[in-house]
């Protein structure tokens, strides 16, 4: 049982996750699964996995169980794992949530920044030989904006903290906050239709669950001023990208800028693509060098945790091996 297994990964090295293990005299093995079979057929036996996008569905998770103990996900985000079939099958399942914050709180600024200053328009302009300030009309005072952010989380709240000092009004919606709080001093907590009928930029930092899949939709656009701009560093799937392409077609909104797609990567014929209102990252938001490295160690580290009898530090789920870890 003393043997990781990385089940996929598109990291240029795995140097920092060998010298995490090798410290603790762990083995570590390097697969390229990318489907349930490959999992099915490369992991079994295996105890502990760390993962990137390999889909860990139940009928994944049932074959390989018993031997399978805990999987740890590259990342914050766990679409690619059947929660509730870990939980079921007695598996923990482990994510990183705290590796990139400041960079993506950093991205969503940038792009609330590119977005009202026009750059998206202008630069090219430039380019084509162009010089003329007034095709970006109208600009306005960024001090004299609402900035609504949807989810409070960790990254919510960071981009709350880069917004104000610009001096913009902080609104949120969070299901964890009720109407009329006032969050780190900052963010005024308000009702989903304040919040989108309010808001000159909305950013999005709530996760993906059955109740946030879709919703930005034509409802939510038709909602939101016709000047506003849309930003969104969280999942693809929160927001209907059909939906969106019809708002800034016909103008209910300003713009939008995403570093996450529904499909990943991006086809290169996605009309948003094509829109000049329309900013697209290649889900780099979490990116620096220092975050990768972060990302890199605290997964080995989760995986010695647990090897080693000791509580786990980022278990996502309810199972027996957070007691046990924490008895040990």
């Amino acid at each position: 049982m003393n043997k990781v297994i990385i089940t996929d990964c598109d990291h240029s090295s795995i140097d920092i996750e060998r010298s995490v293990l090798r410290k603790a005299g762990i083995e570590l093995a390097h697969l390229c699964c990318g489907s349930e079979e490959d999992l099915i057929r490369e992991c079994r036996g295996g105890a502990v996995m760390l993962n990137q996008y390999a889909p860990f569905t139940e009928r994944v998770i049932r074959e390989l169980s018993p031997e399978l103990k805990l999987i740890v996900r590259y990342g914050v985000g766990v679409d690619n794992i059947d929660v509730a079939a870990a939980t079921k099958y007695g598996v923990a399942v482990c994510n990183v949530p705290d590796y990139g914050m400041n960079e993506v709180a950093d991205h969503a600024a940038a792009m609330a920044l590119a977005l009202e200053r026009r750059l998206n328009i202008m630069v090219p302009h430039v380019r084509s030989g162009q010089w003329n300030y007034a095709e970006s009309v109208p600009i306005h005072r960024f001090s004299e904006q609402t900035v609504g952010i949807v989810g409070l989380g960790r990254i919510g709240r960071m981009f709350a903290r880069r917004m104000s000092g610009f001096g913009c009004r902080l609104m949120g919606f969070d299901a964890f906050y009720p109407a009329g709080s006032i969050v780190e001093n900052l963010v005024e907590t308000v009702s989903w239709e304040q919040l989108l009928a309010s808001s000159d930029v909305i950013s999005i930092h709530c996760p993906l669950t059955e109740e946030t899949r879709g919703l930005f939709d034509a409802a939510a656009f038709a909602a939101m001023k016709t000047g506003a701009y849309l930003i969104n560093t969280s999942r693809g799937h929160i927001v209907d990208e059909e939906d969106l392409l019809q708002a800034l077609q016909r103008g209910e909104i300003a713009g939008a800028a995403m570093d996450v797609m529904a499909e990943e990567p991006a086809d290169p014929e996605n009309p948003l693509l094509q829109l000049p209102n329309f900013i697209a990252t290649p889900h780099m938001g979490w990116y620096s060098e220092e975050a990768a490295e972060e990302l890199k160690r605290k997964a080995a580290e989760e995986a010695v945790l647990f090897l080693t009898g000791r509580a786990l530090r980022y278990q996502i789920n309810e199972t027996g091996m957070k007691k046990e870890g924490k008895d040990g």
